[in-house]
Order: C-alpha cells, then sequence, then structure tokens
C-alpha cells in the first residue's frame, strides 16, 4: 500500500514539474518572439512571428552535461554562410547523455565579442543533428550560455531553447557554420524548428 501511494506522489510531482517546465518555456519563448522586435539588425517584423515554429516541450533535452575546460587552445576562423569568416576559440568540451546515448560537443568563445565590455562571459554553443533540412534550418542551430552558469564542473544544457540565425530568415548575416564536430548523433527534436514563412 506504502508503495503504490509513493508511486502516485512520485506521478503527481513528475507531471507538475512537467507542467510548471511547459510553462517556464512558453514564457521564454515569447520574449524570444520579442526580443525580434527590439533589435534594430532583427530580420523579423511583426508580422513574421507568427511563421516561427517550435517543438513542444520536453525536460529530457534538459540535461547537466561534464564539462573539460580546454586549455592552451590556437584561435581558429569559423566559416559563416556569407562566405566570411569570425575569430572563435573552443572554450570547452562537455559531455552528457540524450536518450541514453553518449554525447560529446565543443564551446567556444567568439574573440572580438570577448574584447566588447558587458560580453566577457557570452559562450557560444552551434550544434548540428539529423533533423538539418527537414524539420528544422539545414544549417544547424545555436546554444547561448555564459561563463556564469558553470557550476562544480558542470553546465546545463538546455536544447528546448536552440534557436535559428538569422541566416534561416534572411540573407546577408555573417552566421557562424557549426563545425563539424559539433554534429550530434539523431533527432534532437525540441528547440525551434524550420521558419515557415519566405526567406528575405
Amino acid at each position: 500500500m506504502k508503495h503504490a501511494a509513493l508511486i502516485l506522489l512520485l506521478l503527481f510531482t513528475l507531471k507538475g514539474y512537467t507542467q510548471t517546465y511547459s510553462s517556464q518555456l512558453a514564457a521564454y519563448r515569447e520574449q524570444y518572439k520579442a526580443d525580434f522586435l527590439s533589435d534594430s539588425h532583427s530580420p523579423l517584423k511583426e508580422a513574421d512571428l507568427k511563421n516561427l515554429q517550435f517543438f513542444d516541450a520536453d525536460s529530457t533535452y534538459r540535461v547537466t552535461a561534464r564539462m573539460e575546460l580546454l586549455m592552451n587552445e590556437s584561435t581558429f576562423q569559423m566559416p559563416t554562410f556569407s562566405g566570411a569568416k569570425k575569430e572563435y576559440i573552443r572554450f570547452a568540451r562537455i559531455t552528457f547523455k540524450l536518450s541514453g546515448k553518449p554525447q560529446q560537443l565543443y564551446i567556444y568563445r567568439n574573440i572580438s565579442l570577448f574584447k566588447r565590455p558587458g560580453f566577457e562571459d557570452y559562450l557560444f554553443l552551434p550544434f548540428t543533428d539529423d533533423t538539418n533540412g527537414t524539420e528544422t534550418y539545414g544549417g544547424g542551430r545555436y546554444l547561448d550560455l555564459k561563463v556564469t552558469d558553470i557550476k562544480n564542473g558542470t553546465i546545463v544544457i538546455d536544447f528546448n531553447k536552440a534557436y535559428n540565425p538569422y541566416c534561416a530568415y534572411s540573407e546577408g548575416y555573417q552566421c557562424p557554420m557549426p563545425p563539424p564536430e559539433n554534429n550530434l548523433e539523431g533527432r534532437i527534436r525540441v528547440g525551434e524548428k524550420s521558419f515557415k514563412g519566405e526567406k528575405r
């Protein structure tokens, strides 16, 4: 009897957490949409926001990754979709599991952005997966992180917050191409989907 009651309590707790997480993510996405309207360089107008699409929230894609800081790395030129290049450096390697499968990604630091006041903590995590070109933008997606997100050698990565580069909506932007080393195995069916409007 006690065992059954414990299972019921666990189920209700899990359901409550899922609902809370979904609500938090919904609020995050509303702010994400609003940010397009406040950015003077935005490729989207208010009428375009209805064409933004997202997968349903799935808290199992919010993972705690082990982080290995990389020392004595050399800077390199990361290609962009416009043909230009931007200077980056590998900041860390992270390891984690998705659906029980071990995965590895690299986190990068933008050199020019690092030199700008207020952006010293900014970290960049671009990635590709098997949804690219079908359900999601063909060029991959991005995640933004901060040095302050690192806790005791770990960092929380929430793929539900994966977003498209501006190049998914319009030409003329210098969007970094995710390096081949940052390809995830499998279909990451969370985060932002392909834009359903016409590319400008």
